[in-house]
């Protein structure tokens, strides 16, 4: 089951039916318990509508209204091996590698929702960066009671310069405006996501496609509930809140992002993010 933020409102997708919400608080929309079962109870009191497919193409706006977005880092072992080869120079290069095999993993705070981008908008580069790329990363949707409800796709663009120079300019390499995408939609699932799951990078120039690569969630070393638990330990998230687990993609270190690259994110089962590239 899926679910659409549109900009006349919210749509459900199931067994290739769309229904359209009575809902119009999105907060209250998806933070409620057992989100699926809630879900296909509502639909049953719901006619399908076939425009709203249309509405889906091109009204869609990211699926966020007040949750917060953090991210998780090292999960996978090319992670790993790429932020300690961008920081050897500096000497934090040991840092991740710690991390890696650390109980306590990597989480940290990655976008407010004003500063998030939906699948068809436009994600930026910095201008004080010359070393550029998308992180592809299977994004959980957490509820106000630390359940993890529904999947979606998430790109985590990062500045592999900046937080190279010194693992402290962290929060400038990953944290401005437009620096996280997530979307199509929300996908529901009755139970957790398929470790067979493929993730798939297409970064296209000019027209052409430039860069392709998948990974398989089941290479990350770290669970998606380890990852939930230690982030709501001390927080509380009223609404929910959105958490990218990390990627297993890293385009090679000669590559960097250029203004008006289109970058392709399919996760299976959910649907796929595209953005373009842009410079404020």
């Amino acid at each position: 089951m899926k679910a659409y933020k549109t900009s006349q409102g919210f749509v459900i997708e199931h067994q290739n039916q769309y229904f359209l919400s009575r809902h119009h608080d999105w907060d209250l929309f998806i933070n409620r318990e057992n989100l699926f079962f809630e879900l296909l109870r509502e639909i049953q009191l719901l006619e399908p509508v076939s425009e709203y497919q249309s509405l889906i193409e091109n009204g869609l706006q990211p699926p966020i209204q007040s949750q917060e977005v953090w991210a998780s880092g090292v999960t996978y072992l090319r992670s790993r091996d790429a932020r300690m080869e961008e920081s050897k120079n500096s000497g934090g290069d040991n840092f991740y590698d710690r991390v890696y095999d650390a109980e306590r993993p990597e989480l940290f705070f990655k976008s407010a929702p004003g500063r998030v981008v939906g699948s068809g908008q436009k994600v930026r580069i910095r201008r004080d960066s010359k070393w550029n790329v998308p992180e592809p990363e299977l994004t959980l949707f957490i509820n106000s009671k630390g359940q993890i409800s529904g999947y979606t796709v998430g790109n985590d663009m990062s500045s592999r310069d900046i937080e190279g120079e010194n693992p402290l300019y962290l929060p400038q390499a990953k944290s401005y405006d437009k620096s996280a995408a997530i979307g199509p939609c929300i996908t529901i699932l009755d139970e957790p996501i398929s470790s067979d799951t493929q993730i798939k990078l297409e970064i296209v120039r000019f027209g052409i496609p430039y860069f392709t690569d998948s990974v398989a969630i089941s290479r990350m070393k770290r669970k998606h509930t380890e990852l939930a638990e230690f982030l709501f330990r001390e927080m509380s998230f009223p609404s929910g809140c959105f958490l990218m687990t990390g990627t297993g993609i890293v385009p090679p270190d000669d590559f960097t992002l250029e203004v008006d690259d289109e970058i392709r994110i399919t996760i299976e089962g959910i649907g796929t993010l595209i953005n373009t590239v842009e410079v404020k």
